[in-house]
C-alpha cells in the first residue's frame, strides 16, 4: 500500500480550528467541556477520537460528527493495513445437503 498515512484528526483540530482561532488548548479544552489533559492528548495524536469528542468538537465548529470520526476510521484502517494478518483465509462456500 502505498498511500500516504492519513492525518489524525487532532492534528486536524489543532492546525486547523484550535491555531486559526488564536485560542489556548486550555480555553478549547474548557469550550469542549474537557480537561486540559484530555484535549492535549487527542491534539498531541496520542489518544484516538473517541464519538463523545467527535460530538462536542462538531457542535463547537459546527461540522458534522460523521466528519470528525471519518477521519479517524481512515486513520485507524490504515494502521491497521500496516500490519494485515496473514493468517486468515476466505470463507469456504460449502452446500447445505
Amino acid at each position: 500500500m502505498t498511500r500516504r498515512k492519513p492525518t489524525h484528526p487532532g492534528e486536524i483540530l489543532r492546525e486547523d480550528v484550535i491555531k486559526p482561532l488564536g485560542i489556548t488548548v486550555t480555553q478549547a479544552a474548557r469550550d469542549l467541556g474537557v480537561s486540559r489533559k484530555t484535549l492535549s492528548e487527542l491534539i498531541n495524536q496520542k489518544a484516538a477520537l473517541s464519538s463523545a469528542m467527535a460530538l462536542r468538537i462538531a457542535k463547537a465548529t459546527n461540522t458534522s460528527p460523521e466528519s470528525w470520526l471519518n477521519m479517524q476510521t481512515k486513520l485507524d484502517l490504515w494502521n491497521a493495513l500496516q500490519h494485515e494478518p496473514e493468517n486468515v483465509s476466505e470463507f469456504s462456500q460449502q452446500r447445505a445437503v
